[in-house]
């Protein structure tokens, strides 16, 4: 009789995906498949220099390496990964990247053509967090003459104006600033695609694994990098699309799964302090909150957004439905972050949040739709929102749909309200700030799209106190601007934020050396192991 072991061995050429069918005939997963059950359905992309998710940013940092990253054990701090040394001249404009050794998937040695080729291509293709790097003046017009490759191991930067060189390390240390393959790449490009096409499905990184398939929102499956920094004993990661968090604990209990990711207070209660389990946690650097399309005549009045945020029951809403996973958190910046102001002003007041709605001239009410993701917690918030909302006469249609059919609904401009979430690209307060309160151009065809964009809100005065305080030089009063900023921020927009996620991860015995990081996009398997 053909063993488990031996029927997997002998099925290596057979896609990834087909390991799926066997997991519901047999209990334990393979000592060397890692098996991941979460929810996986707001992927738009796998391009690095294209997506603009958190998730996707995850799955990218495990197949892709930048020049630096956030330290694990403390994100205000740098360290380096494809960079051996950097430096800045006199001018404060031109810095200096030289590279330490690493190869891609290919067996081909990183180098400075690779390097300056991706920055330059994120910068081209203009996805959503471009403007990440482009925020120091680089543009598809100079970015060939302003990022260059002196030599196989010398890159340069020049910004545009004089630069803290901790604020651009940040920034590069986001997924946008991922190093692909030159030649691999440009191998693969169709048409004026920059290849995009093709990294969609594939990948072309140096990091601890290779992209071996993706069917959205079902599963993803990796394969370890031959010539990559991982020296486990796992020779493949299955992520599994698993949107019912009922059904991820059910896998983790039966061995079906060896990882559940998106685990509710509900399930978390049943496996904390069970022999078998140990959970992960992190306080994490994302925010839930509700948007206000400007476009709707109820919604563009400065009264509603009050009314809103005065009739939600915060604490209720954490106490009853997320206490183990949300904290109530009421500030654009999120806790952890310098500067983030943690003060929680708004409580449920029905009393005032109705004398706003007759200030507002609406009185009587009015019906609005409010999209949402469809999975866990998002569904229960929603209520909770809609029965909250509905004591002050706005009548709430809740419109679920997966995460990336709401994102992409919001990207065009098309929701009324929509509930989602936003996860904080790197270790500094501008990173917050830039995409709630800088919106240059509010046109549909605008080249630049920050998050306040697809709800068409603009504000000037904080536009330029964002940017203020983005190049203030004093430390403290950088944070201090911040600060006033966010206060002003919370009584004077369209958007109520709502609460801060604590990550969680629920890992089977013999699973170790997963963490979870405050930047979710930064998680990685590269430790990993399993016994």
């Amino acid at each position: 009789m053909i063993s488990r072991r031996q029927l997997l061995i002998g099925s290596a050429v057979v896609p990834v995906l087909s390991y799926l069918d066997l997991t519901k005939a047999f209990a334990d997963t393979p000592k060397d498949i890692l098996v991941v059950a979460q929810q996986l359905d707001n992927i738009t992309t796998l391009d690095p220099h294209a997506n603009y998710e958190a998730l996707a940013g995850e799955v990218c940092t495990n197949l892709y390496q930048n020049l630096i990253v956030p330290d694990p054990d403390d994100p205000s701090k740098i360290q380096p990964v494809l960079a051996a040394s950097w430096s800045v001249d006199d001018s404060g404009k031109v810095f200096t990247f030289k590279l330490a050794e690493a190869s891609f998937a290919s067996g081909n040695p990183v180098t400075a053509e690779d390097v300056a080729y991706s920055l330059q291509r994120a910068i081209k293709i203009n996805g959503g967090a471009a403007f990440i790097i482009g925020q120091f003046g680089f543009t598809p017009d100079n970015v060939d003459q302003a990022i260059v490759a002196v030599d196989d191991e010398t890159v340069t930067l020049t910004t545009a104006e004089p630069t803290a060189i901790s604020f651009l390390l940040y920034c590069l240390s986001a997924s946008v600033g991922a190093i692909v393959e030159k030649a691999v790449v440009e191998a693969h490009v169709d048409g004026d695609d920059m290849g995009k096409t093709w990294l969609n499905k594939n990948s072309a990184g140096s990091g601890p694994f290779v992209l071996q398939a993706w069917k959205p929102s079902e599963t993803i499956g990796l394969t370890v990098n031959p010539h990559g920094p991982y020296k486990g004993n796992l020779q493949r990661i299955v992520l599994r699309h698993v949107a019912d968090p009922s059904s991820q604990l059910l896998m983790l209990q039966k061995g079906d799964a060896d990882i559940a990711r998106n685990l509710t207070t509900e399930q978390l209660k049943q496996v904390e302090g069970v022999d078998g389990f140990k959970t992960i946690r992190q306080e994490i650097a994302s925010l839930m909150l509700i948007s206000l399309n400007q476009n709707n005549e109820y919604l563009a009045k400065p009264e509603v957004w009050q009314a809103v945020k005065w009739a939600l029951d915060y604490d209720g809403m954490q106490k009853n439905i997320v206490p183990m996973t949300y904290a109530v958190h009421q500030s654009f910046e999120p806790s952890g972050i310098p500067g983030a102001v943690t003060e929680t002003p708004f409580h449920k007041d029905i009393d005032k949040a109705k004398a706003l709605m007759a200030e507002a001239g609406l009185a009587d009410g009015f019906e609005i739709t409010l999209d949402h993701y469809s999975n866990q917690p998002y569904p229960d918030i929603a209520q909770a929102v809609q029965a909250s909302l509905a004591e002050i006469g706005i009548k709430v249609n809740l419109l679920a749909g997966e995460n990336r059919q709401v994102l992409t609904k919001m990207r065009a401009r098309q929701h009324e309200m929509a509930m989602s979430s936003w996860g904080t690209d790197y270790f500094d307060p501008n990173s917050n700030a830039e995409v709630f309160c800088i919106n240059e151009d509010n046109a549909d065809d605008a080249k630049d799209r920050p998050f306040i964009w697809r709800s068409h809100f603009q504000n000037a005065d904080f536009a330029e106190r964002a940017k203020a305080a983005r190049d203030e030089k004093d430390p403290a009063k950088r944070l201090e601007l911040y600060e006033a900023l966010q206060k002003d921020y919370m009584d004077n927009s369209p958007f109520a934020f709502m609460f801060q996620k604590t990550d969680t991860a629920v890992c089977r015995t013999g699973i170790d050396g997963f963490r979870l990081q405050v930047f979710s996009s930064s998680n990685s398997y590269e430790e990993t192991t399993k016994s």
